[in-house]
């Protein structure tokens, strides 16, 4: 059996340039991306008739073909055919409908897992090949650490690793965001916007307000990154779920050097000074939403993506 970590993962900077002019059903996105030390654990064993058995300690996660890793063990049987069979049994603890490449990083956890098992020697740049044919957040999610993402989000640029940043991270149990809809609504109010030729994108991406945010992140200056952090789709998601509005402003209230929507949300992150501040600033918005169904989670940023912790 070996059993991995499969980090959850933030945006730092989300911006929607405009369609993904080779397949304009997606977006030409600029993101920075990070993981944090929030992670699902990943056990994998396996069985000698080629199928697959699928367990998690969640009772809302689907243990089906429906399941991204679940997928991705198919994905790699039909790729690496006569490997046998592989039961997979996930530690849930990545929220789910958060918005923070849960199901990705435990789809990446088992590409990774299957690699190893399977003694089949892959690069990562070929097991982040494989990743793209199941999400744009799995690819990421197989690297991790701090990394710029342009195209669909897929096309992967490493970044200077950002370790131990303290974050919270906030979730009310009753509020989910469907991805789909954030990209449709948003492309309803401001497609008429969009940069249509490569040369306007371009032109947009230099203008988005990516660069001062690079620049810090390089400069290990958290201060200004804090100030730099950006996304798109808080424009038309915290008008239609005003309570996430409030918890980002929760959290800045209570000290946070700065909180912001991380991807489609509804979760909300915020960067703390130290891990005893981040404590104090938990318990002030607990007790500001106490009977609203809010989650805070303490977390910091690590510099990688899936790792293997035990083998047995």
């Amino acid at each position: 059996m070996y059993r991995l970590i499969a980090p959850a993962k933030i945006n730092l900077f989300l911006q929607i340039v405009g369609d993904y002019l080779p397949d304009p059903r997606y977006h030409e996105l600029v993101m920075v991306m990070q993981a944090i030390t929030l992670a699902d654990g990943i056990s994998l064993s396996p069985l000698s008739q080629e199928v697959i058995v699928l367990t998690c300690d969640h009772p809302q996660v689907p243990t089906n073909s429906h399941n991204l890793a679940y997928k991705a063990a198919a994905l790699m049987q039909s790729q690496f055919p006569g490997q046998g069979g592989i039961e997979i049994h996930i530690d849930k603890r990545i929220p789910i409908g958060a918005g923070l490449a849960g199901g990705s990083a435990d789809a990446a956890a088992v590409l990774v897992g299957l690699d190893i098992l399977w003694d089949l020697g892959l690069t990562q740049g070929e097991l982040q090949g494989l990743g793209g044919q199941l999400g744009a957040d799995v690819p990421f999610c197989i690297g991790g650490g701090t990394a710029l993402a342009l195209g669909r989000g897929d096309d992967l640029t490493p970044l200077p690793d950002l370790d131990h940043v303290v974050l919270l991270l906030g979730k009310f149990t009753n509020i989910s965001v469907s991805t789909p809809w954030a990209y449709q609504t948003y492309r309803q109010t401001y497609g008429a916007s969009y940069a249509q030729t490569p040369v306007q994108q371009e032109k947009k991406r230099q203008q988005g307000g990516s660069r001062e945010l690079l620049q810090a992140l390089s400069q290990k200056d958290i201060p200004t990154l804090a100030q730099a952090l950006h996304n798109d789709f808080e424009a038309i998601v915290l008008p239609e779920y005003p309570l996430v509005a409030q918890l980002r402003q929760a959290f800045v209230d209570a000290g946070a050097m700065a909180a912001m929507m991380s991807g489609s949300g509804p979760t909300v992150f915020a960067i703390a000074e130290s891990q005893g501040q981040a404590e104090t600033i938990k318990t002030q918005v607990q007790g500001q939403f106490a009977d609203q169904g809010l989650d805070i989670w303490l977390a910091q940023t690590c510099p990688h993506g899936v790792r293997l912790v035990a083998q047995a």
